[in-house]
């Protein structure tokens, strides 16, 4: 079951009987449903920044957070989407918002696969000047990718 991130109440108990909040970028409902229904097993929450400020999925997932027992949080986006990226950015606010030692896992879909990312990276593209010192440091500062 999908469900929008915004509409979808902090206290659910559709939430609480899940043990594990699993947050995806809304575009991949259309563009990859098989991927979607294997990432989120049973329910999912849905969210997109281009539509939604990040401010306020923020807080959403740090009010759910505050009311509903989880041990983990998934984040799976499209990989080099600039608005995607804000959902990871997000989540790792409202984790550290809420306060809660939680295991937070980041990944993104690239080709059809999901691929792993680390909260170490998550963190790292927020930081634009860090980025181009390690591409610098890789001989990769003028190339496009």
């Amino acid at each position: 079951m999908i469900l929008d991130l915004l509409s979808t109440n902090s206290g659910s108990h559709l939430l609480k009987r899940e043990g594990e909040l699993r947050i995806i970028g809304s575009c991949l409902t259309i563009e990859w449903p098989e991927i979607v229904r294997e990432f989120c097993g049973g329910l999912c929450l849905s969210a997109c920044p281009e539509r939604d400020h990040i401010n306020v999925i923020a807080l959403k997932v740090a009010s759910i957070l505050a009311r509903v027992d989880v041990s983990k949080v998934s984040v799976l986006t499209v990989d080099g989407s600039p608005h995607c990226l804000h959902l990871h950015h997000s989540v790792e606010e409202a984790v550290r918002i809420s306060g809660k030692e939680l295991a937070v896992e980041h990944a993104v879909l690239q080709r059809g696969k999901i691929i792993p990312i680390s909260a170490k990276a998550v963190k790292l593209a927020r930081y634009l000047s860090r980025v181009e010192d390690l591409l610098k440091r890789c001989g990769r500062a003028d190339r496009d990718q």
